[in-house]
């Protein structure tokens, strides 16, 4: 879809889970073994044929660049379009610091101005899903709408998007208002944050919300424009996480282990992309036990893994009990330890006889770098 440029905002909170975010941004999370949560709405782009691509920043960002490099593992490392990277800029000319993101996207006006594309889809990067855009394109050109945007619909016994924003439509698919999910109706339509317009429409919002000072967020901006606008919904029906809360992340993390929510997610013609690291295959020593576990390459098993998820690199000893976790990159599990519903971060050591233990519902991180 060379008429469509994608914008990926990392203007997200992080206050439900900030003790992954001490040191990254949410799109900077590892996720299933080996994956970034970024990497599924980069993928779901440049998978849409979505070429020029741009990401804007917030908060510390030296893991997000770290990983996405140049861009080359979405073959977005292009001469024309191809990835960009925007952060906050700072001015001393202006000694009121705004909160939102419509600040941040004004000070690109011009890259969006340049740009051939007719089309913007912006996204946001917690939404943990594997869809086809040029659908969502087709859709909103049959029905001439101003904005679409993206919605699943869902029941109150998936508990993990309360907060998120809902959707309530008519029967012609057309969004008559916005809410929050509260967590109280049985059925709901949990918007995913996509919006599809054209650019010249959301170039007049950022002016007219700079000029008049109405919202400092841009989804504040569309909200307050709704009326005057032809807004649709568009249904996905596919798998869908929001990694936006330590809940939600450990549910979503465990929902890898279902065989098949895992091939929904990272099987068929859309592949999930991320940075490619050249590692051994992962080593079972003749002491290990594993069930129902990812594991990902250049691990050393050595000891017991039961519903678990275990990044590259990592290390459990001998004698080591690993059940209900998820164990980030490069951790160390040293013997006869014992571990049950606990995240642990990257470079974590856990030492010999220590026993952690969380909650199913609460479970417990170990932050990054501590040594146990």
């Amino acid at each position: 879809m060379s008429n469509v440029m994608g914008i990926i905002n990392l203007s997200e909170s992080t206050e439900l889970i900030k003790e992954l975010t001490l040191n990254r941004s949410i799109g900077a999370i590892p996720f299933a073994g080996r994956y970034r949560v970024i990497d599924f709405a980069l993928s779901n782009m440049v998978n849409s044929d979505i070429n020029n691509v741009s990401i804007f920043t917030q908060g510390k960002t030296r893991s997000l660049m770290d990983h996405l490099g140049s861009g080359q593992p979405w073959d977005l490392n292009r001469k024309r379009d191809g990835l960009f990277i925007f952060h906050p800029d700072v001015s001393s000319y202006d000694i009121v610091q705004k909160k939102g993101d419509i600040e941040m996207f004004k000070e690109q006006l011009d890259y969006m101005k340049k740009s051939k594309q007719e089309y913007i889809l912006m996204s946001r990067s917690y939404m943990v899903c594997n869809i086809d855009y040029r659908s969502v394109v087709d859709f909103h050109e049959k029905t001439d709408a101003d904005i679409t945007i993206v919605y699943k619909s869902m029941n109150n016994s998936v508990r993990r998007f309360v907060n998120c924003d809902t959707l309530t439509m008519n029967h012609e698919d057309e969004v008559m208002s916005i809410g929050k999910n509260l967590g109280k109706e049985k059925y709901y339509n949990v918007s995913m944050e996509m919006y599809l317009m054209k650019k010249d429409l959301l170039i007049q919002i950022i002016e007219d919300a700079i000029h008049t000072g109405d919202g400092d967020y841009l989804k504040q901006c569309i909200f307050n424009r709704m009326r005057s606008l032809k807004v649709m919904g568009y249904r996905y029906y596919g798998y869908l996480s929001c990694i936006n809360s330590l809940s939600n992340y450990y549910t979503a993390s465990r929902e890898m282990l279902d065989v098949n929510v895992y091939r929904s997610l990272f099987s068929g013609e859309r592949l999930i992309y991320t940075k490619i690291k050249d590692e051994a295959p992962a080593k079972y020593t003749n002491t290990s036990a594993v069930v129902n576990s990812i594991i990902g390459s250049g691990s050393i098993i050595e000891g017991t893994v039961e519903n678990s998820i275990i990044a590259r690199g990592v290390n459990i000893a001998k004698g080591a009990i690993v059940r209900n976790s998820i164990v980030m990159q490069n951790a160390n599990i040293n013997e006869t330890s014992n571990l049950n519903y606990m995240i642990i971060d990257k470079n974590v050591t856990i030492s010999k006889k220590k026993m952690l233990f969380g909650d199913i519902n609460h479970p417990y991180v170990v932050k990054k770098n501590a040594i146990l």
